[in-house]
């Protein structure tokens, strides 16, 4: 096998998405036969030792995919954080397989998370070149003018001097005092919307992404999960720019026990 660069090697075992990958080599925590590994550099997974944190890298897994739909103070890593004593995804999600999240919702929002271990999607679906929408039903407190919803499709400047990309946002209905909106967006940057609502005057009382692409959420209660269909999984990796490819989608999981 001819080498290849190690970030690509890195998410086709499952350790993330290129990018992350590229930060975890970044980092210093990949070696290659021993030696600390530098972003640019290649290697052939079937004659070189390749290890992030000491750990060999196991061959290629089957793909994963798995929808879950996250609660309100849940992290959203698969991994422990020891400063934090929220639970993780991998609370909610005990598989064997290692799996990571395409992109985060924070720590306050609610709804659709989509783990893989397939690092080619993922770097599909998260960088904003490619323009994959993401739709959120989102409760703000105070029912929007139509001002403030021309603002949010023209685009806000935030407070760092970035100029959001025009999003769809629509009035749902109101409740109470406020109103739920739809926000379909096509960039995701770290608390955009609630940086954009905020921008206006509209304070977020509760944030849930339903749709990442062609997936939307559902048949998942809140703080399950299940294995995506393989009909979902095409439809992503069309979606993607991507070829099919095999999978089988593995039994579901058992009901959780009270």
């Amino acid at each position: 096998m001819p080498a290849e660069r190690l970030q690509k090697i890195l998410a086709r075992a499952g350790l993330g998405s290129r990018r992350q990958c590229e930060e975890l080599i970044a980092q210093g925590r990949v070696t290659v036969n021993g030696q600390v590994a530098h972003l640019g550099m290649k290697a052939d997974p079937a004659r070189d030792d390749i290890r992030v944190d000491g750990q060999r890298i196991r061959a290629a897994e089957p793909p994963v995919y798995i929808m879950v739909n996250k609660p309100r103070w849940v992290l959203s890593t698969t991994e422990p954080d020891p400063r934090r004593k929220h639970r993780t995804l991998r609370d909610l999600v005990p598989v064997s397989e290692r799996v990571f999240p395409v992109g985060r919702l924070d720590l306050e929002s609610e709804g659709l998370v989509l783990l893989t271990n397939d690092g080619e999607l993922a770097q599909r679906l998260m960088h904003p070149r490619y323009g994959h929408e993401k739709e959120y039903r989102v409760l703000v407190a105070r029912v929007p003018d139509e001002k403030q919803l021309k603002a949010f499709r023209y685009g806000i400047v935030l407070p760092d001097g970035y100029r959001t990309r025009p999003a769809r946002v629509d009035l749902l209905r109101r409740q109470g005092k406020g109103a739920w909106l739809r926000f379909i967006l096509t960039e995701g940057r770290k608390r955009q919307i609630r940086e954009m609502c905020r921008a206006v005057g509209l304070p977020v009382v509760r944030l849930i992404r339903t749709r990442i692409g062609p997936l939307r959420l559902k048949d998942v209660g809140v703080g399950e999960w299940r294995y995506l269909t393989p009909a979902e999984v095409r439809a992503l990796r069309k979606a993607a720019g991507l070829p099919p490819r095999p999978y089988h989608a593995p039994p579901s999981p058992e009901e959780p026990q009270p």
